[in-house]
């Protein structure tokens, strides 16, 4: 997915900038960024963070890059910020987001004289530079950034930096939130709300979707008002979140426990010996049940980070499910002759929670009941890059579509969407074999959105029923 953070301060701001940028490590595995502007111009360094935290890649460059004003980002794919000179002057910009029609929106650029991007690994264009080619076609950058929401299909959500404050502009939807901190002397703007607590800001309040402000030391100026549409993805609170953020008012960590509360009523009584979380994501929501239902909350294996502290940094799928496997040790006392039921935050393929299942028979579970946290997957998402699959295929639920009809057309596929229908059953039940679990079953959709607590009109629910 990705994230960003950027400050303006009447001070030096580069440890601000730092620490507001490595908060956003959990949301991207690929590329790390920071951009400030100081006495000899803009100063921009960027390291991949494939293999090594943010922090301990980028402490090194602080001493370097002194400056009032600054912007950075986490990033699964492109390397940013961009630094770029145009007849609108000199700026650095970073983004979040998916553009879909990156080829149209190429030609559109070439339609401009002169015009030219440059061509990165397998053909494809950097999309921060995709972005700020179509700005720099407009006569400001309030009109540009107008211009990218009308234009990309998907969702960016960006920061632009130049000499006369930061640019800071919200998804036109709204998909990804930004929020505006403030302490004496210094505005930020942050994908999340935690990142600049600790730092000395307090939240003045969230961007609305399509909003446009620019930040001074001493405010953000509003440059273009908010849309009345919203669609805010809901993975957001039930899985990629960080459990202290706060979107749209509503705090991860109590949203989760509400999702176990519901799964718990669901279920009703059941024979159990404890109550898990598929680690980290899904002990929260696990929490959530144990407390409903009134059942012993444990955790059988635990976490091992102290040598792998990041998740799915390999390329390959097959690397990122042995260092999956090689993380989690197991408590046997918890385990062994145990009726257990584990949560997860979701299944997308399936592999990594089969072989956890796997792993507990091994270790003598009596019995594994396993709740996701949300209804199936069976859409790839269409707004933000929330994982590394390149076909609606490599997710479980379409696989077990195809083994059971033959086709995944879109009829065919909405019948499975139906949470009521006897399509969805059969395809649970058939999850629930392939996977060797005890029982299965996903919690209801609109138990989810009543958990986030947004009305349901103002929330994304593409990848789990395919409505835009």
């Amino acid at each position: 997915m990705g994230g960003l953070f950027g400050v303006m301060a009447k001070e030096n701001c580069v440890l601000d900038l730092f620490f507001g940028v490595d908060y956003h490590s959990h949301l991207g595995t690929v590329k790390g960024g920071m951009a400030t502007i100081g006495n000899q111009g803009f100063n921009r360094v960027i390291h991949s963070i494939q293999n090594s935290p943010f922090r301990t890649k980028f402490e090194d460059d602080l001493d370097d890059m002194a400056g009032n004003s600054g912007i950075g980002c986490i990033s699964d794919s492109d390397s940013q910020p961009l630094v770029v000179k145009s007849h609108l002057g000199d700026y650095a910009v970073c983004c979040v987001g998916k553009i879909n029609n990156v080829d149209a929106l190429t030609k559109e650029a070439f339609n401009g004289n002169g015009v030219h991007l440059l061509e990165g690994s397998r053909g494809q264009v950097n999309s921060t530079e995709l972005i700020a080619t179509l700005i720099d076609q407009c006569g400001s950058f309030v009109e540009g950034i107008r211009r990218v929401h009308e234009l990309v299909e998907g969702s960016m959500t960006l920061l632009i930096l130049t000499r006369d404050g930061i640019f800071a502009s919200r998804d036109k939807l709204g998909r990804t939130p930004l929020i505006i901190g403030q302490k004496d002397g210094a505005m930020c703007a942050s994908s999340e709300s935690f990142a600049y607590f600790t730092l000395g800001y307090h939240t003045v309040r969230e961007l609305g979707p399509g909003e446009i402000v620019r930040l001074s030391p001493d405010g953000a100026e509003q440059l273009l008002s908010p849309r009345e549409k919203m669609r805010m993805c809901s993975f957001l609170w039930v899985y990629y979140g960080y459990p202290s953020s706060v979107y749209e008012g509503v705090n991860v960590e109590n949203m989760r426990y509400r999702c176990g509360a519901c799964l718990a009523k669901q279920d009703g009584p059941m024979p159990l010996d404890a109550v898990a979380g598929v680690p980290d994501s899904g002990t929260a929501h696990a929490i959530g049940y144990a407390n409903a239902a009134d059942v012993r909350f444990a955790r059988p294996f635990i976490k091992y980070t102290p040598t792998w502290p990041r998740s799915f940094t390999p390329k390959h799928q097959n690397q990122r499910d042995l260092i999956a496997r090689m993380k989690l040790i197991p408590v046997e006392e918890l385990i062994r002759d145990r009726e257990l039921l584990f949560i997860d935050d979701s299944i997308v393929r399936g592999t990594q929670l089969r072989e956890t299942v796997e792993f507990l028979y091994d270790n003598g579970a009596k019995t594994v009941h396993i709740r996701p946290a949300c209804p199936p997957l069976i859409y790839g998402c269409r707004y933000l890059n929330f994982s590394r699959a390149t076909s609606e295929m490599e997710l479980f639920t379409r696989r077990t579509i195809m083994e059971l009809e033959g086709n995944c057309r879109e009829d065919t596929v909405q019948k499975y969407a139906g949470e009521e229908s006897a399509e969805y059953e059969a395809m649970v039940e058939s999850m629930r074999k392939k996977q060797n679990f005890s029982s299965l079953r996903f919690l209801k959709l609109k138990d989810m959105l009543g958990a986030i607590r947004v009305s349901p009109c103002k929330l994304c629910t593409y990848c789990w029923n395919g409505k835009k």
